[in-house]
């Protein structure tokens, strides 16, 4: 026998497509999983990335939720991260591009050795570049969110480094592959590595020291591994590396107009700048957990040797780029110029 809708019936059915509409609205509401390499004790995760997923909570009303996975927990290695992204494997993830070497060969410019004098100035400019000529170009597989560099990078090692010649025979670590290039002419012999495989290869004595910023050294316990920690004196910076929060595009750009616009508003150069000032915030205080050890600042003039001796990272860097078929000279010029406007 067929059923007549009763007015009863047909008020409660109405009332269950308003709950249906209300699901499907909400079924808009986005989550963005942010994966990356770096433990939980790292200033990018607990300084940047936390109250960054706070700020986008409270602007949505809850209705963008940002998931943090660190140290890789949802599989893979460093070097994978960019394409989990740019696959949509996640949707989104913080990295450095110089782990996957050779891919990012413009945007690396700004980890050219002693190009740095201010990183956050340097963070700046590397946005500034990403947004007028790389987001459409080296990095158009995904949104690029923020990208900016960290603090000055430090020599830290089981030997003391006070002068070039020290380096000598020294295994050494490097994040990306212009740093390894750098080691090498400076004398040392480079390996590179992702972060978290440095305590076990120091305590192996696979190698001898590694270079990476201060604020890097408590999540590591680097200083409790090594005794030695050398430091340029003026404004020049050994090297440094740059970071780029990505997301994958078409999870970007199917979110709702409103909920982009709001984490449009908390991305982009101001969350490249917080990132920037939280490490060198984090320099001061890794610096601190190592004052019982032996800390070496290079005066000018050794400085000075080390800026020459690097001069042919300098020229193989601007030969590799004519291959790749950008002027690298020109590249160099347009970088230090953002630093200066920036500056």
């Amino acid at each position: 026998m067929r059923l007549t809708k009763s007015p009863l019936l047909k008020t409660t059915l109405g009332a269950l497509a308003l709950l249906c509409t209300a699901a499907t609205a909400q079924a808009q509401d986005v989550t963005i999983r942010v994966h990356h390499f770096m433990s939980q004790k790292a200033p990018l995760h607990g300084k940047v990335l936390v109250p960054f997923a706070a700020r986008i909570a409270e602007a949505s009303d809850g209705r963008i939720k940002i998931e943090l996975f660190d140290s890789m927990s949802l599989g893979g290695r460093p070097g994978d991260l960019y394409d989990q992204a740019a696959d949509g494997a996640v949707e989104a993830v913080l990295t450095l591009p110089g782990y996957t070497s050779g891919r990012f060969n413009q945007a690396e410019v700004f980890e050219l050795p002693f190009m740095m004098s201010d990183h956050v100035a340097t963070s700046k400019a590397f946005y500034d570049l990403v947004e007028s000529d790389l987001q459409d170009g080296e990095f158009e597989e995904t949104k690029i969110l923020a990208a900016w560099v960290h603090g000055p990078g430090v020599i830290h090692s089981k030997d003391p480094i006070a002068k070039l010649e020290d380096l000598a025979g020294q295994e050494m670590r490097g994040p990306t592959r212009l740093v390894t290039d750098l080691l090498g002419e400076l004398g040392a012999t480079p390996v590179g590595m992702p972060l978290p495989k440095i305590p076990e290869n120091i305590s192996k004595g696979v190698i001898s020291g590694t270079v990476v910023p201060w604020e890097v050294t408590p999540s590591i316990r680097l200083s409790e591994l090594v005794g030695n920690h050398t430091e340029l004196s003026g404004d020049r910076s050994l090297y440094t590396a740059i970071f780029v929060l990505a997301m994958n595009w078409d999870i970007y750009e199917e979110m709702p107009d409103d909920l982009r616009a709001i984490l449009d508003a908390e991305t982009g150069k101001s969350l490249s700048v917080i990132a920037a000032t939280e490490q060198g915030a984090g320099d001061a205080f890794g610096r601190s957990l190592a004052k019982d050890n032996n800390i070496i600042t290079l005066d000018q003039a050794e400085v000075d040797r080390w800026v020459e001796a690097s001069q042919p990272v300098y020229e193989r860097w601007i030969e590799r780029a004519e291959g790749l078929g950008f002027d690298g000279a020109a590249a160099i010029e347009t970088a230090k110029g953002l630093i200066e406007a920036n500056n």
